[in-house]
């Protein structure tokens, strides 16, 4: 099973989830540092403030992806550490941090991965209201605009947003995220300015010139009825709405659907959408980067709780039989074939880098200092297998970032959740190649991973 010849291999991280040196050289404070450290919010009380401490060591994890033989390496800028308050001049000495990064990579032939914006919104611009205003939208293009004159043509795909299903319902619907507001009429809001400031940022960076490749990063599942029931049928609809059409129809047909329109009508009148909104929204992208961890299987609720789906009414189920992982999220590679394969069909053509994929598992260190993590190999096993049947149906997918290089802060889990292929002993901060490294290295050397009969 090989796939195809250039195809990019690559791994992935965030900035507030390995920097740490969060008040160092210029950087200003954001809505995850305000929101770890309010108490309750974060397990355990952790924090970024030391993370993975990757701003000190940053030459020391280069040569481990050197080693190796990671072709690709997708990383998040810290906003606050271009512009400490969301807007004015540079801060100089949080865009060379990010210089040294890019040329670190390119000397090592490692391929960049920008991504602008992964949740770590500046305060400043959050006590103004964040994305629930306009306001954030056109600064997010100015700061897009800075980063991208610094480092065009050095940088091999460009990400605007990571996950904007996240930052506005789990940030400003559920409440689990910061900034941790629940208000469904917020998450709306913060959805458009969140899409809006993505073709804002696009429109501003291509008119800087270059030639540099520009896409986005949505999380996105297949959504499965847990019955026939047509309660649990709708339910599931409505999930398919919030989770997935309400960001791949704006961007790809320029218009949100119009039944998630009516489903929030009584939440919002959608006043925050302005003429030539959704346009910008829809400039052609270059490729679309795609984040998969499960599928949905939802049913109805009778009450609304604690739902991962704001004003839905709907719960999740673990199917019968599934294997789960530590974040107790059920294990469906074929739903990712499902996905990619309705991508293509139904929205777009343009190529499909998977910017996201893997598992947090219980790893620990074993006496002689090895991590052994055969669950998951199995799980990126599979999971390279139904992305390799998805191409197989003419599916035009060009990258897989697997997340992450190196356990890290997990955002409201804290550090009790392990997803990196490289262990990190949070003590020392010394780092240690878990067996899914080693298998990853095979994987990226045959372009593919090895026969089932090896």
């Amino acid at each position: 099973m090989r796939f195809p010849e250039n195809f990019l291999w690559g791994v992935a991280t965030a900035a507030y989830q390995i920097e740490g040196a969060v008040n160092e050289d210029g950087r200003g404070p954001s809505i995850w540092d305000t929101f770890s450290h309010t108490p309750g919010k974060v397990l355990h009380s952790d924090t970024g403030d030391i993370a993975c401490d990757h701003y000190h060591r940053l030459e020391e994890d280069l040569d481990l992806m050197a080693s190796l033989g990671i072709r690709a390496y997708r990383f998040s800028v810290a906003w606050p550490r271009i512009q400490p308050e969301g807007s004015g001049l540079a801060n100089q000495k949080g865009l060379d941090f990010y210089r040294r990064l890019v040329a670190g990579l390119r000397e090592r032939s490692i391929e960049p991965t920008l991504t602008l914006y992964h949740w770590d919104l500046p305060q400043a611009l959050e006590d103004r209201g964040g994305w629930t205003v306009r306001e954030t939208s056109e600064r997010f293009a100015e700061y897009a605009g800075i980063v991208y004159e610094a480092l065009k043509g050095e940088v091999g795909a460009w990400i605007t947003l990571n996950e904007p299903w996240v930052s506005a319902w789990l940030g400003y619907g559920a409440g689990v995220h910061a900034p941790g507001r629940r208000d469904i009429s917020e998450a709306l809001a913060a959805t458009h300015h969140l899409l809006l400031g993505h073709g804002l940022a696009v429109e501003n960076m291509r008119s800087l010139g270059g030639n540099d490749r520009i896409g986005i990063t949505l999380n996105l599942s297949p959504v499965r009825a847990a019955s026939e029931d047509a309660a649990d049928t709708e339910a599931a609809r409505l999930v398919d709405g919030n989770a997935n059409r309400l960001y791949l129809d704006p961007l790809f047909r320029g218009a949100y659907p119009e039944d998630m329109l009516q489903h929030y009508a009584s939440e919002s009148d959608f006043s925050f959408v302005r003429d030539g909104d959704l346009e910008t929204i829809a400039a052609p992208l270059d490729f679309l980067g795609v984040n998969y961890y499960m599928r949905h299987t939802v049913r109805a609720a009778a009450e609304e709780g604690r739902s991962r789906f704001p004003g839905m009414r709907a719960e999740m189920l673990i199917p019968p039989g599934a294997q789960t992982t530590a974040m107790g999220w059920p294990v469906e590679p074929d739903a990712l074939t499902e996905l990619l394969v309705r991508i293509d069909r139904e929205y777009t053509q343009v190529p499909i880098y998977i910017t996201e994929n893997g598992a947090a598992f219980y790893d620990y260190a074993d006496p002689e200092g090895d991590v052994d993590d055969e669950e998951r190999i199995e799980f990126l096993d599979s999971h390279f297998r139904a992305a390799h049947e998805a191409i197989e149906q003419g599916v035009n997918l060009a990258a897989y970032f697997v997340w992450s290089l190196l356990d890290n802060f997990e955002w409201a889990e804290g550090y009790s959740k392990r997803f990196g292929i490289v262990y990190v002993d949070y003590p020392t901060q010394r780092r240690i190649p878990k067996m899914s490294a080693r298998w990853y290295a095979d994987v990226i050397r045959r372009n593919g991973p090895p026969d089932t009969n090896e």
